[in-house]
Parts: structure tokens; sequence; C-alpha cells
């Protein structure tokens, strides 16, 4: 067969001159929306008050899970019966769930100086914020800790302003007088209204990042979505794609905060929880918002606690496991849990979801990566997608390394090269 003959019209000069014309735009795209970040997310975080943490609240939290288990569920059958229709996988996750709370029964801790904490003394909370300090730093020191453990402090606004700040100084001053800030540091700024006060908590962490001599940018937050005008400003805008823009590459999440924005909106108590009309605009606002900019979004949690009764723990753990079902469906892979009650559920219904996916995502991604045919025609986005699934899996313990391995015949850098392309400089399949 003859080469065809290739024939242009435009000049060379054009496609420089289109260049120059985007180089802005171009800058404007890299700068903004980088990709997500390519590390771990935590599948919750865990909310302890400041005057509650000690050195055992992580593996308290795991023991009284068991317990709960131990006393509602002593066994699979009656784990995935507990749950009712939407827990008929419990059952094939329960030996990983105990697992997980025998291993690593938190994978993401606040101690909390907020809502959870109120107001006290100064003397006191002085006090707590350096203990908490000293406890983190002996956790990450002693091999202890949680993947990632920090502060909620509180908020900018003008009455708790001067408190939060101190309470920020004297922590982080503690962790870096025990050895440094920990690789797994997190920090969570609570009632975000305005732009500005995204600003202030930047210009906060600079003057500390400058009189301890740390890197430019060392210290990130999470900025916490409870008031009606981080949704939508006064000028009709979606204030939350401001914050982001206004952290300077500091903000690592977005967390919605379920029963402060719900009231907020006048939804009354008995109508509070994360399946809400309003919530589920309130969370799709910040989904867009943070798409492509490397800013996770994070569920918020129910307020039902499984206590009491095993008729009545089942009942919340039902709750529990069908919203985080949910979430998930919906792509927030991380939510608060407010109780130890909770953590089964979450991690029942966490692994479920990651492996009943697993066998599809798995095929999918080695046809894909092989450039072999199938009854699906994924594009590059799509293997970001099945990639950044068996990622998740991987990293919560909902799926083994060599079950990964053998069923796409990929690395875990392959992986991570197809979840994150732009960090990893790929532009084609494996061959």
């Amino acid at each position: 067969m003859g080469q065809e003959r290739v024939a242009t019209t435009l000049a060379g000069a054009v496609s420089k001159e289109i260049g120059a014309c985007l180089a802005s735009v171009d800058a404007e795209l890299e700068r903004r929306y980088p990709g997500d970040p390519g590390t771990r997310q935590p599948v919750h975080t865990v909310y302890v008050p400041a005057d509650a943490f000690t050195a055992g609240t992580l593996r308290s939290w795991g023991d009284r899970a068991l317990a709960a288990l131990d006393e509602h569920a002593p066994d699979a059958a009656s784990f995935a019966a507990a749950l009712g229709p939407d827990g008929g996988s419990a059952g094939d996750v329960y030996g990983r769930v105990r697992a997980k709370l025998e291993r690593e029964p938190v994978e993401d801790l606040r101690v909390d100086f907020e809502d959870g904490y109120g107001d006290r003394p100064d003397a006191e909370e002085d006090e707590a914020a350096a203990r908490a300090a000293r406890l983190i730093a002996e956790a990450y020191g002693d091999g202890t800790a949680a993947p990632y453990m920090g502060i909620r402090v509180k908020c900018l606004e003008a009455a708790v302003r001067d408190r939060g700040i101190r309470t920020l100084d004297i922590f982080l001053t503690g962790l870096m007088e025990a050895g440094g800030l920990p690789d797994g540091l997190v920090l969570t700024l609570p009632k975000v209204t305005y732009p500005e006060q995204v600003t202030a908590m930047v210009r906060l962490l600079e003057a500390f990042e400058q009189a301890r001599g740390l890197e430019p940018g060392r210290i990130g937050f999470e900025i916490q979505i409870e008031t009606s005008q981080s949704v939508l400003a006064a000028d009709g805008t979606a204030a939350v794609a401001r914050m982001i823009q206004a952290a300077e590459g500091r903000a690592t999440a977005l967390h919605y905060g379920t029963f402060d924005y719900s009231a907020a909106l006048g939804v009354s108590a008995a109508h509070q929880a994360g399946d809400h009309p309003v919530a589920d605009h309130a969370k799709a606002v910040m989904q867009v918002a943070a798409a492509g900019t490397g800013v996770r979004v994070c569920d918020g949690s129910t307020n039902v606690l499984p206590v009491g009764p095993t008729e009545k723990v089942h009942a919340a753990w039902r709750l529990h496991h069908g919203l985080t079902r949910r979430a998930l469906v919906r792509a927030y892979y991380q939510g608060w849990d407010m109780h130890p009650g909770h953590l089964p559920t979450r991690y029942a219904a966490v692994f479920a979801f990651y492996r009943e996916g697993f066998e599809q995502a798995a095929a999918r991604l080695a046809r894909y990566a092989a450039r072999a045919g199938g009854d699906v025609m994924d594009e590059p986005a799509t293997a970001r997608a099945l990639a950044g699934h068996l990622l998740r899996g991987l990293d919560c313990g909902a799926l083994d390394a060599a079950e990964v391995a053998g069923a796409t015949g990929l690395t875990r850098a392959d992986l991570e090269g197809f979840a994150t392309p732009r960090r990893h400089g790929r532009t084609d399949p494996v061959r």
C-alpha cells in the first residue's frame, strides 16, 4: 500500500502564535488545576474532644468497636443480618473489618478544640493544646499514630479568633519542640464564611513557617463548609471555589459540616442528615469547585449513635452503613465518624464497595493497559477512575496487593501512573 500524501495549509508561525496567545491560560490551568495529589485519602475522620484525648484513644476506639461487634454481631452472618438488605456483602468482609479494627482502627484523627470542646478557661485550653502536641508527637515517634492526625481549632470569627490562633500556635510550637511536624499532620479550620478568612489562615501559617525556618507552604489545612455563605456568596457566586484559590495551594480538603449547615438553612433537627436535599446540593457544589484542584471532598457525619440494646444498635448501624454506601457512590470517599460504634459499619461499607467493584475495575484496566478489546471502550479519564478505585481499596485494606497485581498485571507504580498521569509524566497506556 502506498504512502498517503500529507498536505497542510497553515504556516508553522500560526501554531506558535496560538501557543503564545494561550501561554497564560496554560500556566493558569497548571496552577489552579494540578489534579489529584496522588496521596492516600483516609476513609474517615474521627473527632475527639481535646479534654478526652489520651495516648490510648486510638486503641480504645478499636477495642470498643470490637466489643460492639462481639456483643451485637459476633459473626459474619449476624453482622450481615443486622445491616438488612443493604448489608448483603457485609458477611464477606467481616473478617477484614475485625482485622482492620485490630490493626488500624482509625485512619485520621482530629483533636477537637471547637464544638466538641467548647469554651474553657484560657489556661485549661493552653494546657490541652500543649498536651495534644506532646501526645501526637509521641505517637508518631513510637509508631502508634494514625496515618493522619491533627487538631481542629476555633474559627477565625472575631469572638474566638485570638483563642484559635493561640491554640494553633501552642500546638504547632509543641510539635516543633518535640522534633518537627509529622508528615501526617492535618489542621482543620471550621466555620469558614468568607474567602478572606482562608487568606488570613494562610498568612498565619506563613508567619509560623518563617519564624521556624520551615519550607514555605509546608503546612496545609482543611476548610470546613458549615455556613450557607460558604456555598453561595452574597453576589451569587460559589464562595467555596474562591476559598480554594484563597488558600494559595494549602487547602487539602473541604469537609462538609452536616449539622451547622443544615441548621443554617432552617432544617429542623429531626431531618438534619447527610442525605437531605440541602446536604446533597452543598456537597455537589463543593465537589465541582474542588474537581481538578487537588482538594478532596469529605462528607459529614450522622449523630445517631449505635448505643443501647442490640435492636437500637442495629438500627443505627443500618443508618450509618446506608449513608456511607450512598456517599461512596457519589464519590465522597471520606466521612466523619463520631463514635467507636460507627467504625464497624464504616469499614464494612467501604470494604464492600471496593471489593464489589474490584473484578470489573481490574479487568477493564488490564485491557486498557494492554490496549486489548472488550465490551466497554474506556478512555484515559476512565482509566484514571479505575486505577483510583484500586488504589483506594489497597490503601484502606479492602484489597490486597497480591490480588490486585494478579488481576491486572500492574504494579502499584503503574496504578499510580494511571491515576495521576500528570504527576507521573504518563500520556500513553502501559504496553
